[in-house]
């Protein structure tokens, strides 16, 4: 065992400094379950290619140049994987000289864990928010997580997915949520019930928001002069959830069970009684013994639904690009809405649900097309509306993009816990990151890091701990690789960080700077520092000034913008 260790561990000082040709070969074979044909993807690059060039035209805009590898390396592992790369990673992709390496890179990513992990966080995000603020919620997210990472790993249809929250089943007590440790013993999407207390009014204005791109929710108390929605319409909607019954049991909601056929409500103060109906003004068809809330999913994940492919597509491309092709993200029927290329998210949706909703065939698209190739550095000539795609948004990062991208570039390995009541441990690193960094209401075009977060970033004890060459096993490996000179173990800290590496201005100024500190280079061995990782022990190494010189150009790729956002 001893000598396994040994020898992965070595392994992973090889992978720093050397790439890895592997990690460019492709998807495993089987990777992703649907095929889509690769001329299905470029046609429709073709079609949004075609539609910006001659909008840019149109407003007589120049878009600005392709970005480099590095550039789109690290865009796109942020995401679709949701951090950045290693260092052998980027290395090998750099190093590629294949003209059709960033499409081959995509279906990588999406055929990886990475994908699944990350878009599990996305949708979870949107879909419970309120489990980021609620000490309640967070007891119902690793349920809907872990029923959402299956479902993703499968690359279920995004028709299938909402379709399964809608219509799952409503448990008849308590203890079928639960396990002893307050784990779902059978993982399914009951948390989406759960965090909304399981009303029907709070039930319609979420499905109506999050699957429709319709916000209702002011149509809840009262009619409005010039909103689109109308109160009889808000609890028309909401009467699809009305047989469900609820217990409140402490700070807990929960649904006991449901009266399938029940479809009526009366609308809170007054005598009017509203069958369940549709938004776009179609009848329920009714069957036997099929519940309401079938009916409801038979309508809203239809192809023929007017709101539910475009309320995806809409959202995914703001995913990619930062801004929505209709703004706001999630209301396509305001009396405030500004549709900025109506006809290219039409065409879009129409795609998306011929391709049975498959959310990896929308990723390969957005990805491959010429927009999303642009640098996002900007010029003295462009400042036009950036809905018009010209140049790349600058994003701020998640707080999940942000921890896990810390620990890709430190290599950073958690401690397993002892098995938490309650499923989540407050304590952990990523508990108490997650909190501080907590601002999912920020637009991501529109990064505002709170104080707070600076803070932690700058002064917080994993950091310093991950910058700490007495303690960062990471940072000894750069500073004692052998036959490296400063120039190289400066490249290796960018690389880990920034997905790139120095500028010849950055090398010169930063080799200047570490090899004028005081004291020389510890002359520890190879195999030193092997043990030192074998043995899971601190590197106990006494810094000397170019190892903390190191530790300092690290520490300060860490803290700069271009760390904490998405380029």
């Amino acid at each position: 065992m001893a000598k396994q260790r040994l020898w992965l561990a070595g392994w992973g000082l090889i992978l720093l400094a050397a790439p890895c040709s592997s990690l460019m070969a492709g998807p495993p074979a089987g990777a992703g379950a649907r095929a889509v044909a690769t001329s299905d993807v470029k046609a429709l690059v073709d079609k949004i290619d075609h539609h910006l060039a001659a909008r840019w035209a149109a407003a007589k805009v120049t878009p600005v140049a392709r970005a480099d590898d590095a550039e789109f390396l690290r865009r796109v592992y942020l995401d679709i994987a949701g951090h950045i790369p290693y260092v052998m990673e980027a290395r090998d992709f750099l190093d590629d000289k294949n003209p059709d390496k960033r499409q081959r890179l995509v279906k990588v990513l999406l055929a990886g864990p990475s994908y699944v992990n990350h878009f599990t966080n996305v949708w979870r995000a949107l879909w419970m928010a309120e489990a980021d603020t609620s000490f309640v919620g967070r007891y119902f997210v690793p349920g809907f997580e872990s029923w959402l990472r299956q479902e993703l790993g499968k690359n279920a249809g995004y028709d299938q997915i909402v379709r399964e929250i809608l219509t799952t089943s409503i448990a008849q007590n308590n203890n079928q949520f639960f396990d002893f440790y307050g784990n779902m013993s059978d993982p399914k999407p009951t948390g989406f019930y759960l965090t909304k207390e399981a009303k029907p009014e709070n039930l319609a204005a979420s499905t109506a928001r999050m699957f429709l791109g319709v916000r209702l929710e002011c149509a809840q108390c009262h009619d409005h002069p010039f909103a689109t929605w109308k109160r009889e319409q808000f609890w028309g909607l909401a009467s699809f959830f009305a047989g469900i019954q609820r217990q409140e049991q402490g700070d807990f909601v929960f649904p006991t069970r449901e009266i399938a056929d029940r479809r009526e409500m009366a609308i809170p103060g007054s005598d009017r009684v509203v069958q369940a109906s549709f938004l776009d003004g179609s009848e329920p068809q009714w069957k036997f013994k099929v519940g309401s809330r079938v009916t409801l999913a038979d309508w809203v994940t239809s192809p023929k639904n007017p709101y539910f492919a475009r309320a995806a597509v809409n959202r995914m491309w703001a995913h990619f690009f930062g801004f929505a092709l209709t703004e706001p993200v999630d209301d396509l029927t305001g009396s405030e809405t500004v549709a900025y290329h109506p006809e290219l998210l039409d065409e879009l949706a129409r795609e998306f649900a011929a391709h049975k909703f498959d959310l990896k065939f929308l990723i390969r698209v957005l990805t491959a097309t010429q927009a999303y190739q642009l640098t996002s550095q900007t010029t003295p000539h462009n400042s036009a509306d950036p809905h018009l795609f010209y140049r790349m948004a600058v994003k701020g990062l998640t707080p999940e993009q942000l921890f896990d991208s810390l620990v890709k570039c430190l290599y950073y390995q958690e401690q397993k816990q002892n098995q938490q009541f309650f499923f989540f441990d407050l304590n952990s690193p990523r508990a108490k990151f997650l909190e501080k960094f907590n601002n999912r209401n920020d637009k991501p075009t529109e990064p505002q890091t709170s104080i707070i977060q600076a803070l932690a970033l700058m002064n917080s004890s994993f950091v310093a701990d991950a910058t700490n060459v007495e303690r960062s096993e990471m940072l000894a490996i750069v500073a004692d690789y052998p036959d490296w000179n400063t120039a190289r173990r400066i490249e290796a800290l960018y690389l880990a960080a920034l997905s790139r590496k120095p500028r010849p201005e950055e090398t010169a100024r930063l080799v200047k700077y570490v090899d004028s500190a005081p004291g020389q280079v510890s002359a520890k061995s190879f195999v030193e520092a092997l043990n030192s990782l074998v043995d899971n022990q601190k590197v106990g190494k006494k810094p000397t000034g170019k190892d903390q010189a190191l530790a300092d150009v690290l520490w300060a790729l860490l803290n700069s913008s271009e760390f904490i956002l998405n380029h």
